[in-house]
């Protein structure tokens, strides 16, 4: 069986527990091992480590079949899975060491410099305190990015500060996630105080090259965007199936004149929505199929990131928030409920949406990439 179709054969379980997952702010233990045993996990660890080795277009319908079900799953899964992604900046001996025993490494942390590097002998000093830390409960690992700090001054290169990632010893998991949406995803804060790190435990997240050869380990910060834009896309999706669901079901909003399944504006807005879905989808994969034709033709030519890929998920995720948005309306007072799918759905995309990654001014980073190959534009 093929691991997409795990994904949906799981389905109906995580849309099961999606109000426990949601309740207890992680995925619950058993549930992380049984995605571990299925190979969500390795899905992107190199076959020379034990791994599955997923082409991105796979990965990215595993990933929007997961969310689907349930946008928490779906999200937590994509973090664990993009670690062999992120390690593959550490040297390579450091990396064979990480996935000597097993393939189902799982990394968290934090991409923001919340935190500060001084060097030591040997490795760097290093504090600080990291938000959004998703999966963090169930990790191997912890990672924080950091800048880099000479006697206590930040250190600056043409007036941009030097940044440097940490594999963080002894790290401590803070009980702080307590939000709108995704709540079942553990995205805890994480602190280090004076702790040492040695130098193979560090790598830069921005300009790092892979010790990994091939277009699965091509510039990782673009393979991240284009997963997020798949977990909105599931989690639009999966909006789109229940409100199918309720007008197939019978029902008959107060005061209308006909019920949902035969009403002709229900139709059309929910027609927009599902449309808008679709776009969202097939953009989605024209962009990853362009990608990943350059990243195995001339891994060269690929940049760290991408203007292209993160407009793209800025679009996907206004698009995939607009489609829910009708999708919660269509549902009636009922999808205001806690017990509503609906509302969850509602809630987790609309937080999906207030991700840095996901901000409309990477829109005007896609359209200065456009004016800058036509006018010399810096971007």
């Amino acid at each position: 069986m093929s691991l997409l179709d795990t994904a949906r054969d799981l389905a109906p379980t995580l849309a099961a527990r999606a109000e426990e997952i949601e309740n207890g702010r992680e995925l619950p233990v058993d549930l992380v091992k049984e995605l571990k045993t299925a190979g969500f996990f390795r899905m992107f660890t190199p076959r020379s480590h034990g791994g599955l080795e997923t082409d991105l277009r796979t990965g990215l319908d595993v990933l929007e079949a997961l969310a689907r079900a349930d946008a928490a799953t779906g999200w937590t899964v994509m973090i664990g899975a993009e670690t062999p992604q992120l390690l593959s900046l550490l040297d390579r001996e450091r990396f064979d060491e990480l996935y000597a025993g097993s393939p189902d490494v799982v990394v968290a942390g934090g991409f923001n410099a919340q935190g500060t590097a001084e060097p030591v002998a040997g490795g760097y000093r290093v504090s600080g305190r990291w938000a959004f830390a998703s999966g963090s409960g169930h990790a191997d690992h912890l990672f924080g990015n950091c800048v880099l700090t000479d006697g206590g001054a930040p250190r600056v290169v043409d007036g941009v500060p030097v940044l440097r990632a940490v594999l963080l010893p002894g790290a401590e998991v803070l009980d702080t996630w307590r939000v709108l949406g995704l709540r079942g995803t553990g995205s805890n804060d994480i602190a280090v105080a004076d702790a040492v790190a040695p130098e193979r435990d560090t790598f830069d997240v921005f300009t790092g090259v892979p010790c990994v050869p091939g277009p699965l380990y091509t510039a990782p910060l673009v393979h991240f965007v284009l997963h997020m834009a798949a977990v909105a896309v599931g989690t639009a999706q999966g909006a789109v199936d229940d409100v199918v669901a309720l007008a197939t079901g019978g029902k008959h909003r107060l005061y209308a004149k006909a019920s949902l399944l035969d009403s002709p504006v229900f139709q059309v807005h929910l027609g927009r929505a599902e449309a808008g879905v679709r776009a969202a989808r097939a953009l989605l994969r024209e962009v990853a199929g362009e990608f990943w034709a350059r990243a195995a033709a001339d891994p060269a030519s690929v940049g760290p990131a991408s203007p292209e890929a993160s407009a793209t998920l800025a679009w996907i995720t206004e698009t995939c928030v607009a489609a829910v948005d009708t999708c919660y309306r269509l549902g009636g007072g009922g999808a205001a409920r806690d017990s509503s799918s609906l509302q969850r759905r509602f809630r987790d995309v609309h937080t999906m949406a207030q991700h840095a990654g996901s901000a409309e001014g990477w829109l005007g980073t896609g359209g200065t990439a456009l004016l800058g190959a036509a006018a010399g534009l810096a971007y």
